[in-house]
């Protein structure tokens, strides 16, 4: 059975290995075993209760209890943007008019801004190719906001994922950063996606464009990847609308995927979910799957299994409540 852990710094070769599949523009999940190390290190802290609210970033696992294998991972940053911008483009209109000739033109122009700090980011989301089938996906993503659910005040009332922007068929040629990004940062794509996590982001405010950029000037294949996410990320993005999240006119500086965003408390599996006392038994009577997660965020766990409610309490087989570390007459979450 796949379930839901926190991740922690053991978890350094899985999470390199992870890395690695996952490819170019996955800029939350680098090739660098340095950040990862130290990103499982804060992810640790941050389920310890031993950061700051604000600053915890924690990061689950995707586990095959058979196995032993970690088949994806997934992560929930309580606030961006406090300590280093967090800086986007917005897609704007900027509307010309001239009286002489009597004629008006809409342009449309992209707008250094930076206007997420403080939001909650549900992102790293990535799955081993042959895991991507029968709800792995929809676990680990709907995880991220069970976990939220557990104690919302933790996390901010707006919250934002951003999606891998679009990749040429070889998989390496981002036609935003070729046709745009690029011009003011003169780096190779990989190494500018590698600095975003593995410095202090100094040389991004440093040679960002200050001025908008009108979408006309620039090259028809840029201006086809402004606001497309990568056909990796359709699934993801799917999942995402499904759950309240829509467009909010951002996109990423670097490859031009879109922002989404979603009030906290709107979200689906956050609205909806129930805190019941469990109840364990060998039959758990007329039962149906349903996502399961613990109350504690310390003590975090989650798995799709079956379960009946009956008088306000879950009833769960045995299997499941191991996976969850509970017994009777434990609280968890239950979202059916």
């Amino acid at each position: 059975m796949l379930f839901i852990r926190p991740a922690g710094p053991a978890d350094i070769d899985a999470m390199m290995e992870l890395a690695v599949l996952s490819g170019p523009g996955f800029t939350s999940l680098p090739e660098d075993e340095a950040t990862l190390a130290e990103r499982l290190a804060v992810s640790a802290a941050s389920f310890a209760g031993e950061t700051a609210p604000a600053e915890a970033w924690y990061t689950l696992m995707l586990e095959d209890s058979e196995t032993g294998r970690v088949e994806g991972l997934a992560g929930v940053r309580a606030a961006v943007g406090l300590k280093r911008p967090h800086f986007s483009f917005r897609v704007v209109t900027l509307a010309q008019y001239s009286s002489a000739i009597d004629t008006r033109f809409d342009h449309r122009a992209l707008v250094l801004v930076n206007e997420c700090g403080g939001w909650t980011e549900v992102g790293s989301l990535f799955l081993r190719p042959e895991a991507r089938a029968g709800g792995a996906g929809s676990l680990l993503a709907r995880s991220r906001y069970m976990l939220i659910g557990a104690d919302p005040l933790r996390f901010s009332e707006t919250v934002m994922a951003e999606l891998r922007g679009w990749f040429e068929d070889d998989g390496t040629t981002s036609p935003f950063w070729e046709g745009v990004a690029s011009k003011f940062y003169r780096l190779p794509f990989s190494e500018a996606d590698r600095m975003v996590m593995s410095t202090d982001g100094q040389f991004i405010l440093d040679l960002a464009p200050r001025h908008p950029i009108y979408v006309e000037l620039i090259d028809e294949a840029a201006c086809n990847a402004i606001g497309r996410c990568h056909r990796d990320g359709e699934a993801a993005m799917a999942m995402l609308k499904r759950e309240g999240f829509s467009a909010s006119g951002l996109i990423d500086i670097f490859d031009g995927g879109p922002t989404v965003t979603a009030p906290r408390d709107s979200i689906a599996t956050i609205r909806s979910g129930r805190t019941l006392r469990v109840a364990i038994a060998d039959d758990a009577g007329a039962a149906e799957p349903a996502l399961l997660s613990t109350t504690a965020i310390a003590s975090f766990r989650a798995i799709r299994a079956d379960v009946s409610v009956s008088d306000n309490r879950a009833v769960i087989g045995r299997d499941a409540a191991r996976l969850l570390g509970v017994n009777t007459d434990d609280m968890i979450r239950v979202n059916q």
